[in-house]
């Protein structure tokens, strides 16, 4: 690159500058196949080619082009085109630019039947990256001039192969930390989720088992409920972790059958109000007899999630709940009073694992129940979505094909 550099003063101004627009451009690259794009528009008005092609070098000195245009008269002969792979191979082996000159059929007749390839190394300090190789169909020959504009090129692409795979590998240790410090947060996560029903359970029933103290039927009966609720809690933890490992690899099974909605929403209600009894649910139907072909356990999963997400999020807050036909989908909507969720945080409570921050230290989750809810909304052909303002409740739509 130094000595391609010194030689700069045998360059005519207009290849200067079209060096320097290629310079900036490869800069403030993003994308290498636009790059290149550009790369061919301002040189091409001053650099005669019909074809350019780019060959990255694998392993074991294997090329593999992973760019190519065909331009002027290249266009009309694409059917029997010869890409200067030798051309290629014998720069990346001498390190050097090469000349060669192929003849086919009658070129007195046809003089594109001549083609005059440049092939050009690509270098990045000692690495060889790529070959660059400029075909002419019947001529002129390349002459010193532009050999050197394109080792200037070739260099200038070798910067750009560079920058490329140091992006790649850095994103790529990015993406290895994120996921190890993601894979940390689940292992803490889950180890205490698991931990807190699992200590309940073992204090509870070793409580029990002491025989130097007598329990009472109250306080035995007392003990014993712990017990099982927190079993129903770690059952809970368990299945949502096999929902969530089955909805990522799609192996979780369905089994569809017509609903009615509002007789759906109406038995939903019945349960969520047995179960909290302290409870208020608004049940407004203002669609009868909407049929939407769905697997109903994995729906009742769907809004028992959300209930109880609004009973432990926003508790003592009335929930309301509506149907309605919107076009040929049924609308759900969900709504309570409570403190809301911040307008950055609506997207990502659906992302596994994800707990709102202001709630991860008070409210008992893994971050996995709207998780689990998109995937399954999204298995029947529907959507999820969370709507708020900070203060003024949560309202969860879901829209279901009819």
């Amino acid at each position: 690159m130094t000595d391609i550099i010194k030689q700069t003063g045998s360059l005519q101004p207009k290849e200067l500058e079209a060096i320097y627009a290629i310079s900036r451009s490869i800069a403030g690259a993003i994308n290498i196949e636009t790059t290149l794009g550009e790369v061919i528009n301002y040189l091409r008005p001053v650099f005669i080619f019909d074809n350019i092609v780019l060959y990255s070098q694998k392993k074991d000195c294997i090329l593999e082009p992973i760019f190519a245009r065909a331009i002027g008269r290249g266009r009309v002969l694409q059917a029997d085109l010869v890409w200067g792979e030798n051309s290629a191979q014998t720069a990346c082996r001498t390190l050097n630019p090469t000349i060669q000159v192929e003849e086919h059929g009658n070129h007195t007749e046809d003089r594109t039947n001549i083609r005059h390839i440049l092939g050009l190394p690509c270098i990045s300090g000692e690495e060889i990256l790529a070959a660059l190789v400029f075909i002419r169909f019947g001529g002129p020959q390349y002459l010193p001039a532009q050999v050197l504009l394109g080792e200037f090129v070739a260099s200038h692409i070798a910067q750009l192969l560079h920058n490329n795979i140091l992006g790649e590998r850095i994103a790529m240790l990015e993406a290895r930390r994120r996921l190890d410090s993601l894979q940390d947060d689940f292992i803490a996560t889950i180890t205490h989720e698991l931990l807190t029903p699992l200590g309940f359970i073992k204090g509870y029933a070793t409580t029990l088992l002491r025989k130097d103290i007598s329990w009472d039927d109250q306080t035995r009966l007392e003990f014993l409920t712990i017990i099982d609720e927190e079993s129903d809690r770690l059952r809970e933890l368990i299945d949502n972790l096999m929902d969530s490992s089955r909805l990522q690899s799609g192996t979780l099974s369905m089994t569809f059958q017509p609903i009615r909605l509002d007789a759906f929403l109406k038995d939903i209600s019945l349960r969520a109000r047995s179960r909290h009894t302290q409870l208020e649910i608004e049940l407004n139907i203002e669609a009868i007899g909407l049929q939407i072909s769905a697997d109903p356990n994995r729906l009742a999963q769907v809004f028992e999630n959300i209930i109880n997400n609004a009973i432990k999020y926003a508790p003592d807050s009335p929930l309301k709940i509506t149907l309605q036909e919107v076009g040929n989908r049924a609308s759900i909507k969900i709504q309570d009073s409570g403190p809301g969720i911040p307008k950055d945080q609506l997207e990502k409570i659906f992302h596994r694992f994800y707990r709102l921050p202001m709630n991860s230290t008070n409210v008992r989750g893994t971050g996995l129940g709207l998780f689990i809810c998109r995937q399954i909304i999204q298995a029947h052909n529907g959507e999820i979505e969370a709507v708020s303002e900070e203060g003024k409740g949560a309202t969860f739509y879901i829209w279901l094909p009819l």
